[in-house]
């Protein structure tokens, strides 16, 4: 979020600079000195500025670079439902991260849960307007733009199908940044416990997206358990 994104979101809430200050704990004045661009807004403003204006998880403050701090399936399930991810609607779970965040961050885990693997292609087209460019690049820094680009791929054809332009336009022109940089080496879809059965088993069975993007993995966008939005 930055000071644009903050005063279209309070203009978008109804309030005025005055009433928006107040709920901020700040004064009018540095209020409109960051809607304006002449101060940076800081994280943790940002951050509260997002759950009080209730704006979208996409304005979450992104790290800066790519990180390397896998989490387990247990807390990534409590950052899909967060998100509003209807596979863990069950889970109660109330602080939420970036989505761009939250998929490079599953993304960049070893092994993770089915049920989690299968909604980030729901992230995916759920946040279609979250910060790809900043999604793209970190993935390549981690080598997991083959994993990015599958998971892009679903979701542009979950999209395709519902007739969403807006999104599978979006995915589809992401998934070909990260055709540019498809990597050669075979990889899984975070399951890289796999034994040496059940890898064989994928190359000779996988979906032509995944063979695509060099993944071991089953994983179709018709078979997705809540695709649609």
């Amino acid at each position: 979020m930055n000071g644009r994104d903050l005063r279209e979101a309070r203009r978008k809430k109804g309030w005025t600079q005055v009433e928006t200050a107040e709920k901020l704990g700040v004064t009018q004045a540095y209020l409109s000195m960051l809607e304006s661009g002449r101060r940076p807004l800081p994280h943790d403003l940002a951050r509260l500025a997002v759950e009080t204006l209730h704006a979208s998880p996409t304005a979450l403050p992104l790290r800066e670079q790519a990180f390397a701090a896998p989490l387990g399936s247990e807390r990534l399930s409590l950052q899909l439902a967060a998100l509003g991810y209807p596979g863990f609607a069950h889970l109660r779970a109330k602080a939420q991260r970036n989505p761009a965040e939250v998929l490079l961050t599953a993304l960049n885990t070893a092994n993770l849960d089915n049920r989690v693997t299968e909604g980030l292609p729901w992230l995916a087209l759920a946040y279609a307007d979250m910060d790809w460019d900043w999604a793209v690049q970190n993935a390549k820094l981690l080598d997991r733009q083959n994993r990015l680009g599958f998971v892009v791929t679903l979701a542009s054809q979950v999209a395709a199908k519902s007739a969403d332009l807006h999104r599978s336009g979006r995915l589809r022109e992401y998934a070909a940044v990260l055709e540019r940089s498809r990597l050669v080496k075979e990889d899984t879809l975070c399951h890289d416990a796999l034994t040496e059965a059940e890898r064989k088993w994928l190359r000779a069975n996988r979906p032509a997206t995944a063979a695509h993007w060099n993944l071991l993995t089953d994983m179709k966008a018709e078979n997705l358990p809540h695709a649609t939005l």
